[in-house]
């Protein structure tokens, strides 16, 4: 899947910081129960990569990805681990060197508009705005889709259930990315049920 075809496949990417590979495949399954099937893992956590591998293994139908990915060399170990696509903060040319290296598909964060600019002469259009609230949210999005309506954005940080619809009612907004849907408690917890219906209440954003 191309990493636009990715970001269409769900309103609301889930960034979920798994602490406990114990966790990760009944976490998965609630969220994709839910009509969640887009799951970032961020590489926070020593858990992380097994935890890919084990939604990879047991999940069917979940689009698995990793998150924070900071230096070159973790693409290929989150492709060695089975994800299909990497999220950055940020974009550096070796990271996008090596994301080509490692045949995945990247979702660059940017923030402002000469980011975006530089993530476009790489060859990626389509983008993470992050921090979004902090970059302006809506009002950023507004002023990017003039100059550069060809970028697909994802506005993550800081996004809520609240502020969730009024972003993907934007022609450059393909999905958004949010921590509301795997909440510490609620995983530490557990409560598997009280995250498919989180997860359903996103997946009722759809555009």
């Amino acid at each position: 899947m191309q990493i636009r075809e990715i970001m269409r496949s769900c309103p609301v990417m889930p960034v979920l910081v798994i602490e406990k590979v114990e966790h990760a495949v009944p976490l998965a399954k609630a969220l994709v129960e839910g009509g969640i099937c887009v799951l970032e893992v961020t590489l926070r956590t020593e858990a992380a990569l097994a935890a890919v591998r084990a939604i990879v293994d047991n999940v069917p139908g979940a689009i698995v990805g990793v998150g924070t990915v900071v230096r070159p060399e973790q693409f290929a170990e989150a492709k060695a681990a089975g994800a299909v696509f990497a999220v950055t903060p940020g974009l550096t040319p070796k990271l996008a060197a090596a994301a080509r290296a490692a045949d995945i598909q990247l979702l660059p964060g940017v923030m402002t508009p000469s980011e975006a600019i530089a993530a476009l002469e790489e060859g990626f259009d389509a983008l993470k705005l992050f921090p979004a609230e902090q970059a302006g949210s809506i009002g950023m999005l507004k002023a990017m889709g003039g100059p550069l309506p060809q970028i697909l954005f994802c506005p993550t940080g800081g996004v809520s259930p609240e502020s969730a619809p009024k972003l993907l009612a934007m022609p450059n907004v393909g999905c958004v990315g949010g921590s509301w849907l795997a909440p510490k408690e609620m995983v530490a917890a557990g409560d598997w049920a009280g995250i498919t219906a989180l997860a359903r209440a996103a997946a009722a954003f759809r555009k």
